[in-house]
This record gives C-alpha cells, structure tokens and sequence, in this order.
C-alpha cells in the first residue's frame, strides 16, 4: 500500500512514516499545504494522512480540493484543535476520520488499518495473470492454489507489476510504489528486488520481462 503524510510538524511525520514502513508500506512526505493537492491528486494513493493546520494552505482546503475533483482516497485529519466544529467540517468536506493531537501512535496505525481494510472490501482485491493469483487484502500470493512466502518488498514489486495490465512499469515507478517518492533508495535495489521475484515465479506459467530502457512488465507464458 501507498501511503501519504502530509504534515508539518517534521518529527511527528517522521516518527508516522517509520510505523508504516515498518508495515510495509511506502510512504511519500509531505511539510507545507502549498502544492500538496496537486501532488496528492497526481498520485494513486491508498491512504492520505492530513494535518489540518499546514503552511501555504489548510488540510481542510486541501482535502476540499481533492473530494472536488474526484479523488475518493481515504482520508484521516489530524488537528490539534479541540473545537467540534473544526471535526464536523473535516468530515463534512469527505474526512474518512480524524484524530486529536496529542494522540497514540498505535491508534493512528489501529484507524489507518480500518479504512484500508474497508476500502478493500468496496474494490476487487484479488488479480490474477496466468496461474499466478494475488490477493492484496490478505497479502498472499498462490499459483495452482499454493501459497508462494513472499516477502513485503518482493510482495509490493509484484502488486505493482500486476496492477499494470501487461503495461510497462519503470524503476522510478517501482521504487515510488516500494518506499514512497523521493526516497533515496538507489535503482538496483529494484534489481535486486526482481532478481529474486523471478526465480520464485518461475515455472508459474508468469515471467517478468525487462524492457531495455524503460522498465519491466509482466505477461503470461506458454
């Protein structure tokens, strides 16, 4: 899963961004409002962390923008303020949830996996190519019906190549989906990451195949 943290307070985002990861799940961060719905909107995210006091524009601003234009991505609002009527407008404007500072790590991450499970269940959430079958809400891969152990990073490689119907996928993408935009992770980790994918999948009936220069796409094979 992708995840956005958009929120000012640098050590707060931080200390969010490490449990998720720890998760499994990439993570792109985000410090002033200026800009972020654009960013935001141009993103298929799964998850959007929003601080309601942000430099530049307001979280409430922003998540307008986003319910305006469409983008239906959960929603979880932090806001230190106590006043109920800062809530209500959040979850008038398309909040999914929303949360007081100071709160507990625990129960950010406790909400965060309700709404992606609910999101789950209101989206396909197996695909399958050949023999091989991925099932995104219970994280499991099988082929013939057999579980084949992947391991987060290697799961989210094949989650993203399967996602692209056949079409090509670049490293840039790849890495963005693993760990989130602009983390300083270089491109052979992606290498590495589809090496080892490759031999799991093999004899699966499903390949990965390098496109020289661009990326790396998945088909079926004979």
């Amino acid at each position: 899963m992708r995840i956005a943290i958009v929120e000012d307070n640098r050590p707060l985002a931080g200390g969010i961004a490490k449990a998720f990861e720890a998760e499994g799940h990439g993570v792109d961060l985000l410090h002033v409002g200026t800009g972020a719905a654009d960013f935001l909107l141009g993103e298929k995210l799964d998850l959007i962390i929003l601080d309601v006091n942000l430099p530049g524009c307001s979280g409430l601003e922003i998540l307008e923008s986003l319910r305006g234009a469409g983008n239906h991505a959960p929603v979880i609002l932090l806001t230190a303020r106590d006043a109920i009527e800062d809530k209500v407008s959040g979850l008038d404007l398309g909040a999914d949830d929303y949360l007081t500072k100071p709160f507990e790590l625990a129960e950010l991450l406790a909400r965060a996996r309700a709404l992606l499970r609910r999101a789950d269940k209101e989206i396909a959430t197996t695909s399958q190519l050949g023999r091989v079958v991925i099932d995104s809400a219970a994280r499991q891969v099988s082929v013939d019906g057999a579980v084949i152990d992947l391991p987060r990073r290697e799961f989210a490689l094949l989650e993203a190549l399967m996602s692209s119907r056949g079409g090509v996928v670049s490293k840039t993408q790849i890495l963005d989906h693993l760990y989130g935009t602009g983390a300083e992770v270089e491109e052979s980790a992606v290498e590495l990451y589809v090496h080892r994918l490759r031999k799991k999948l093999a004899g699966s009936g499903t390949e990965i195949k390098t496109v020289r220069g661009l990326g790396y796409c998945l088909r079926s094979v004979a």
